[in-house]
């Protein structure tokens, strides 16, 4: 899988796409969570991979969790 670019909330993310197994998730704090499903959908799209996005609270952090399914 090619990188490609991701950024949320104006920081830029360099996921190895490829090292991006099923059933594993990445945590992304952000405030504008719908901004950050819409950047994360459309990433998962181009490199052609199924994933559930939430919006979720961990440890006082807001942000979104993406599971690769």
């Amino acid at each position: 899988m090619k990188p490609l670019p991701l950024q949320i909330a104006a920081v830029d993310y360099d996921v190895q796409w490829g090292k991006f197994r099923k059933g594993t998730s990445l945590f992304f704090p952000c405030l504008d969570r719908k901004a950050a499903v819409k950047a994360l959908k459309r990433v998962a799209a181009k490199q052609k991979i199924q994933v559930v996005i939430r919006e979720v609270i961990e440890e006082g952090i807001r942000g979104v969790r993406m599971w690769r399914v």
